[in-house]
């Protein structure tokens, strides 16, 4: 630019500070502006890729939660299962009762 300075404050200009300008100053802003424009685009771009990354990884990560407590709990209802399904426990029940007393059957 010429011996002029703008100060570009977000990139909102009032219509008399631009009145004043030069054609050649306005112009050189102008490519300022582009420039300036393209790079808030491009981190834009990149905040919107990083937050949907995170997002993404915290679905992911909430998942695979999701998926240990459901292995979890089908650990728990298999034990559950393999329990009622085992009659040890009934068995070792009946051995360990005391013997009542001894009935004697005729036989026919």
């Amino acid at each position: 630019m010429s011996t002029k300075v703008y100060e570009v404050t977000n990139y909102v200009f009032p219509a008399k500070s631009v009145n004043g300008m030069t054609l050649n100053d306005k112009r050189e802003l102008l490519k300022y502006l582009r420039v300036a424009i393209k790079e808030e685009a491009t981190i834009r771009r990149i905040l919107r890729a990083d937050a949907k990354a995170a997002k993404a990884a915290a679905r992911a990560e909430k998942a695979a939660a999701r998926e240990v407590k459901r292995a979890e709990k089908i650990a728990r209802m298999e034990a559950r299962l393999a329990a009622l399904k085992n009659p040890v426990g009934t068995a070792a029940k009946k051995a360990a009762r005391k013997p009542g007393p001894v009935e004697i059957r005729k036989a026919a």
